[in-house]
C-alpha cells in the first residue's frame, strides 16, 4: 500500500511539474511591451539625459523621445526591429543638437538635482527616474517621483541653475494604493 500511495504522489507532482508555472496568458501584446520596454532599458549608452517612449499596437511599434547621441537612436531603432511579432518600427526620436551650452546645463541641473538630499535617492541604480531633457537652454524633467513634495522640490532645484530659460515639470507621481 505504501508504494501505490508513493507511485501516486510521483506521478501527481510530475504532472504537476510538466505545466508551465509561468504560462503567457494568451496577451501578446502585453508580451510584446515587456520585452520592447526590456530592449530600450538595456541601450548601452541610454543615460538620465535621454528619454524614450514607445507604443505598441498590433505589432507596429512607435518609438518616440530625446536622445542626445545618435547612436542611442540607432540602438532602440535595431534593438525593437528583431523582436519577434514586430511587423513595422516608427521612429519619432529626436536627436537633441550638440551644444556646450546644453551640455553646461546638463551637467549642472544632474547637481542640483541629484545632489540635494531629498532627491538622491531617485539618482541611485542604473536607470534613474528623474531623466533632464536639455534643448537650447530649455529643460523638461520627465520620469516618476514618489510624491508631490519631491515632483515639486526637482522643479525648484531645475529652475535654480544658471543659464536656464525655462523649465517644464513632466514628473508623475507614483500612485500610492
Amino acid at each position: 500500500m505504501k508504494r501505490i500511495v508513493q507511485s501516486l504522489a510521483v506521478t501527481g507532482a510530475l504532472a504537476f511539474a510538466s505545466v508551465p508555472v509561468f504560462a503567457s496568458n494568451g496577451s501578446a501584446p502585453q508580451d510584446l511591451t515587456a520585452k520592447v520596454r526590456h530592449e530600450l532599458v538595456m541601450i548601452p549608452y541610454y543615460s538620465v539625459f535621454d528619454d524614450l517612449n514607445y507604443r505598441v499596437d498590433n505589432g507596429v511599434v512607435t518609438l518616440s523621445g530625446e536622445v542626445t547621441q545618435p547612436v542611442v537612436k540607432d540602438d532602440a531603432l535595431r534593438s525593437v526591429k528583431h523582436l519577434a511579432g514586430v511587423t513595422q518600427v516608427i521612429d519619432n526620436i529626436k536627436v537633441l543638437p550638440l551644444s556646450p551650452f546644453d551640455s553646461r546645463i546638463r551637467a549642472a541641473e544632474y547637481r542640483s538635482i541629484y545632489g540635494f538630499g531629498g532627491l538622491y535617492r531617485y539618482g541611485m541604480g542604473t536607470q534613474p527616474s528623474i531623466h533632464i531633457i536639455v534643448e537650447n537652454g530649455h529643460v523638461t524633467l520627465v520620469g516618476v517621483v514618489d510624491n508631490q513634495n519631491d515632483k515639486n522640490t526637482a522643479y525648484i532645484r531645475a529652475n535654480s541653475v544658471p543659464g536656464v530659460f525655462s523649465v517644464t515639470n513632466n514628473l508623475r507621481v507614483v500612485e500610492q494604493n
